[in-house]
């Protein structure tokens, strides 16, 4: 689709980020199929039955995830809804996963849109209820990978409806880079090569690529999950990240921004997503995104409802939707993601989107370490040390930048 969404997504992450700290947390953490068995959130029930729509649902969520036709008139999935279900849709974009859990608090809504370094703090503080996916009906089409994750799940509870996901990739201009990269050394170790036009994702969660980087080559850190750093395991990270500083060109939370960059030659190489790598593409610029061989970082979304949500009858026929095979096409399209539901291949524009996007490649996503929050308690299941919680990456992340 032509009108590929252009969005911001930061995590700067705050002081919201020590409402973790007094959850008690550890379990597994990483990519799809596990869950955060050791957090402990509020004891509250899932729904047991859809009631009567409210005639409103009001919707925090990212920019191209809630479009009703006015940024461009061929893209709406909210009109439809409205008229099917009688719900009229309110939204709000949010810039920040930050922003997501303020207005969260606010109780002014009903569900949010939340990647997974906002989801487990929802969870933990109370604010993301527990859902009956009985009453989705379409989540029974939702890739396996996408269910009970330690993001997005406790103890086999789901906490949402999984929207979509993405890896972090690392992309190299084909013409000024070689030989042709195949680890994060790139932008690590071998950095210096590049000097001034490496370029990384500007972000205190960034520095999960630095953990699980050394996680494959200082294999004497026992680095077992990015998300669950002791404080020796922090320090080689920022340190990692420190030295890596003095070759970055720019740091980039923009799609624009990097395409820009990669055309005038600025940068040559780092991290990406993969609709950025098909609009540089586009642009003629000869790149290539890849996932190296230790892996990659990424993000899966999660539809979560208001454990006080005023109209959750229309929330949970909004969850529905959003995920039901033609509209989560159009929304993975739009926005330039894998979709959740395995059905939503069959309904894409573009017949090649989901092979390119690895929507149902599993064994891709195997090796994609999804964001999680980083708290006290070690999400890999440790109980002998502290771990370093978010609130100190956000610290660590201005003194890296310096």
């Amino acid at each position: 689709m032509e009108n590929v969404v252009r969005i911001t997504r930061t995590f700067q992450v705050a002081a919201a980020a020590a409402l973790l700290l007094a959850a008690t947390a550890c379990g597994s953490s990483g990519s799809g199929g596990s869950s955060a068995t050791g957090l402990n959130p509020p004891d509250l029930k899932a729904q047991s039955k859809l009631g009567t729509s409210e005639g409103q649902v009001n919707l925090i969520a990212w920019a191209g995830y809630v479009e009703d036709g006015s940024n461009d008139p061929k893209v709406d999935w909210v009109t439809p809804f409205e008229k099917q279900t009688g719900c009229k849709v309110n939204s709000k974009v949010a810039a920040s996963s930050d922003e997501m859990v303020k207005l969260m608090k606010t109780g002014q809504y009903d569900a949010v849109s939340a990647s997974g370094d906002a989801s487990l703090r929802l969870i933990a503080s109370g604010d993301a209820a527990p859902v009956n996916t009985k009453l989705v009906p379409n989540y029974a089409d939702i890739f396996s990978g996408l269910k009970n994750g330690s993001w997005n799940s406790v103890k086999g509870q789901m906490y949402g409806i999984p929207h979509g996901r993405g890896a972090n990739l690392l992309m190299y201009n084909t013409a000024k880079v070689s030989p042709a990269p195949t680890s994060w050394s790139a932008v690590f170790d071998d950095a210096s090569k590049y000097k001034g036009h490496v370029t990384a994702y500007d972000s205190p969660i960034y520095i999960a690529d630095a953990a699980l980087y050394l996680k494959a080559t200082k294999p004497e850190l026992k680095i077992k999950d990015p998300y669950a750093l002791d404080q020796k395991q922090f320090d080689a990270a920022v340190a990692l990240l420190k030295k890596q500083n003095a070759d970055i060109g720019e740091y980039w939370s923009d799609y624009l921004k990097e395409i820009s960059a990669f055309k005038s030659g600025d940068s040559v190489v780092g991290t990406t997503w993969q609709v950025i790598a098909n609009l540089t593409a586009d642009e003629g610029v000869k790149v290539k995104a890849f996932v190296p061989k230790e892996g990659s970082t990424g993000w899966s979304d999660t539809w979560m409802l208001y454990s006080k949500a005023k109209h959750p009858n229309c929330a949970y026929q909004w969850m529905n939707w959003i995920v039901s095979p033609t509209v989560n096409a159009q929304v993975a399209e739009y926005f330039g993601e894998a979709p959740a539901n395995s059905k939503a291949c069959d309904h894409t524009s573009d017949k090649t989107f989901c092979e390119t996007y690895h929507a149902a490649d599993e064994s891709y996503w195997k090796n994609i370490a999804f964001w999680n929050t980083p708290i006290e308690q070690c999400l890999d299941g440790r109980t002998d040390v502290k771990c370093v919680p978010y609130a100190k990456w956000v610290q660590a992340w201005t003194e890296i930048k310096g």
